[in-house]
């Protein structure tokens, strides 16, 4: 085991883990925020998406030691108390999730890409960026507008 201070959501935390904790169950079960979902376990669909030192990272491919002094942002943490994330609320307007599986991660990439690239994103960046997030339910048309749409008020 071995004692870990993570930041997350602009918590504190002090934990003893064990090495091989994976982040995505550390902050799943340790920590209950439910939002990080599993859904490969092998870095392909993009699901576990979270930021790191305000990157995004695929939280099923890295172990919670590894975070120790870093800060943790996952799609809980995202608001501003009740009030919606610009691309939350992109997401929503737009009807860009349908089972929602994936949507926690989507937004945490688009968050990460606008970061990246500025809120002028155009269709073909969106979908090179999207390559590593996997959506099943719909064709990613929704989602694309949604991004465009986040990235424009995540910049006013």
């Amino acid at each position: 085991m071995t004692r870990v201070t993570i930041y997350i959501n602009g918590e504190t935390v002090d934990e003893e883990v064990e090495d091989r904790t994976l982040l995505v169950d550390f902050l799943r079960v340790n920590r209950r925020l439910t939002g990080t979902h599993v859904g490969c376990d092998t870095s392909q669909c993009g699901a576990c998406v979270v930021h790191v030192d305000g990157e995004a990272v695929k939280s099923c491919a890295m172990l919670a030691v590894q975070c120790e002094g870093r800060d943790v942002r996952t799609i809980e943490g995202l608001t501003d108390g009740e009030a919606l994330h610009a691309m939350q609320k992109a997401f929503h307007e737009c009807h860009a999730l349908q089972c929602g599986f994936c949507t926690p991660g989507m937004i945490m990439s688009a968050v990460d890409m606008v970061r990246r690239h500025g809120a002028e994103l155009d269709e073909t960046t969106i979908r090179h960026e999207l390559e590593g997030n996997i959506c099943r339910c719909t064709g990613y048309e929704n989602i694309v507008k949604a991004i465009r749409q986040g990235s424009r008020e995540m910049q006013r």
